[in-house]
């Protein structure tokens, strides 16, 4: 293990989420440094090699067409125009657009090193680095994992687990999982680290050899009673449904009834004209 020269510690876990007791982190890299004009120009350099700058525009020379002048150049009395694809014509160049562009920055070795010291030991201080014993996984397990985290309490937070190099059913048993990203110590950046909410750090990633420890057996969660979240949803949809119906019953018997109610006064509306005609043809009658 290395010496440790600083007061800097981690809280320990073993894989399966087993609390160990607290390590000292290694003084040569925890030194307590944090540098953040270093760390903003890592991160802004990260980003900006992320960007492709792949914006293109056509000027004048490059747009197809517009090799015969529009019009004679006088007596049209209009204004004399060379070319359909000059920048002022709809279709025609563009001025000074983007041609493509690179956008890489390059940082020193020295610099980046200490911006990814400057990173570890921001995380370090706010008690953000948890030290895990090893990721040694048989085969890929996304449930084995989750355990771990939910052991931690980080479920709901962006977390970052560092690994001894290359482990590759470490990375795919956290590869579907949103906010978790996997990725080896030598590999990560500033901009990984200050991404992560916590930082989750394979032992033998810092020289630590830390002895095995018996897991303790979590208390299985017990089954909430009563009906389950997706038969309850189920019930409440077709409560929901049921109310439709009836509304929708009362609706057209109503609307019958008005409709039944509004005939008899139609007919006798009809009637009184005829009734006033009949008496009519009877005093003619007379």
């Amino acid at each position: 293990m290395p010496e440790s020269t600083n007061s800097l510690k981690a809280t320990a876990y073993t894989a399966g989420g087993t609390e160990r007791d607290r390590v000292d982190l290694p003084g040569d890299l925890f030194d307590g440094t944090i540098n953040m004009p270093v760390m903003h120009q890592a991160v802004k350099a990260y980003m900006s090699n992320q960007r492709l700058g792949l914006a293109y525009t056509k000027t004048r020379g490059l747009v197809a067409g517009g090799n015969q002048k529009p019009w004679k150049q006088k007596g049209t009395g209009r204004a004399r125009q060379g070319s359909r694809r000059a920048p002022q014509w709809v279709g025609g160049g563009t001025v000074f657009g983007p041609t493509g562009r690179k956008y890489d920055q390059t940082v020193p070795r020295q610099v980046r090193a200490l911006a990814r010291k400057s990173a570890l030991n921001a995380r370090a201080r706010e008690d953000a680095l948890i030290v895990i014993d090893n990721f040694n996984y048989d085969a890929p397990s996304t449930k084995q994992l989750m355990s771990l985290l939910s052991a931690l309490g980080v479920t709901e937070k962006k977390v970052l687990i560092l690994t001894d190099g290359l482990k590759k059913n470490v990375f795919l048993s956290g590869r579907n999982l949103q906010r978790t990203h996997l990725m080896p110590y030598a590999d990560v950046s500033t901009y990984h680290i200050l991404w992560s909410d916590v930082v989750l750090v394979e032992s033998s990633a810092l020289g630590y050899q830390l002895e095995s420890v018996a897991e303790k057996q979590r208390a299985a969660k017990p089954k909430p009673e009563g009906k389950s979240r997706g038969a309850a949803k189920a019930e409440a949809k077709a409560e929901k449904a049921a109310t439709r119906r009836a509304t929708a019953k009362k609706a057209t018997r109503t609307a019958a009834q008005e409709s039944r109610a509004a005939k008899p006064k139609a007919k006798a509306k009809n009637r009184k004209p005829a009734a006033k005609k009949s008496a009519g043809k009877k005093k003619g009658r007379n």
